[in-house]
């Protein structure tokens, strides 16, 4: 029997999406898809519907470098309501409870947060996307079904007061991978007594990704070659970022010729002038055959050994 070819084109590169409020995650992922005609597509971690912001897609060969994605570090902005908890956390959840705030004053509050910043324990919400017997929390909390969940170690770096008017205040939180703002919310309005839920999140940054580097699906809509001329029209290529952004932000090593076979073979190689611990970016030195424009091409991502080699983690087929 034939095996059938997965349809669609070979894409390759990074689309750092401005997600838009009210689409979940895998919707976006998607929607992208379909406007590249692309044969593979994935996101690097979910985004609530009501969350908008930085939502890097990996297309093709970026598929292969999306956990480093994953398990980056993160920033968000969001908004706070206090006096009111949701089933959920946050605006999209049913209203559970109601309390007064009283006076709440800045110090107040900033004196609550100490208790999460740092390494701290979270308990996954129940409407999160962690998987129970491999079904999402979310949809059994949509059933009214609740499970025990273990808490997890996460890291808050920082976690800062922005706008604070009467019951409403803006927080900036910059936090490991798998940190719940919604649960940080729900905890921080409990001590205070008043409760709290979060009515608007945004995701600044993502890894090596900002805000800078934001796509639009409005953008997209301007490009190709069936819209009509004007100055923001170019190909839906161009929106994507190369494969090795991904880990753009990791030291690069440029490798030889030979080295670079040897690396291919999964043979830890020596480089001259590498650094001495952690993971980087493998490239080999441009030339005729392997250049990429007028620089070195991306191979993947190693390892520095205890010996000092650098050791192939995930790389490229070659060509």
């Amino acid at each position: 029997m034939a095996r059938r070819r997965p349809r669609g084109r070979d894409v390759n590169g990074i689309m750092v999406l401005d997600k838009p409020g009210g689409m979940s995650s895998n919707d976006a992922v998607q929607k992208a898809k379909k406007l590249f005609a692309a044969r593979k597509v994935g996101h690097t971690g979910s985004l609530d519907p009501l969350a908008t912001g930085v939502l890097p897609l990996c297309f093709g060969e970026a598929t292969r470098f999306s956990r480093y994605l994953l398990e980056s570090d993160k920033k968000y902005t969001t908004r706070v309501i206090f006096g009111v908890s949701t089933d959920s956390g946050d605006a999209d959840g049913k209203v559970i409870r109601e309390r007064p705030v009283g006076r709440l004053t800045r110090a107040a509050v900033d004196k609550a947060l100490d208790a999460y910043r740092g390494e701290i324990q979270q308990v996954p919400s129940m409407f999160s996307a962690v998987k129970h017997q491999g079904q999402p929390l979310y949809k059994l909390a949509r059933k009214g079904i609740e499970v025990e969940r273990k808490a997890r170690s996460v890291t808050v770096y920082s976690i800062e007061i922005g706008e604070f008017a009467g019951d409403e205040l803006d927080l900036d939180i910059h936090c490991s991978k798998g940190t719940y703002v919604r649960t940080i919310v729900h905890e921080l309005g409990e001590s205070l007594g008043c409760g709290a839920h979060v009515t608007a999140l945004r995701r600044t940054m993502a890894g090596p990704f900002g805000e800078s580097d934001l796509v639009t699906f409005e953008m997209l809509g301007r490009s190709g070659e069936d819209i009509g001329e004007g100055a923001d029209r170019k190909p839906l290529e161009a929106w994507l970022q190369p494969v090795s952004s991904a880990v753009r932000q990791w030291p690069e090593v440029t490798l030889t010729g030979d080295a670079a076979y040897y690396l291919r073979q999964g043979q830890p190689v020596i480089v001259p002038h590498a650094p001495t611990e952690g993971w980087v970016r493998l490239a080999q030195a441009a030339s005729p055959e392997t250049s990429e424009g007028n620089g070195a091409r991306f191979l993947g991502v190693g390892e520095i050994l205890d010996d000092g080699r650098v050791a192939p983690r995930r790389l490229i087929p070659a060509n």
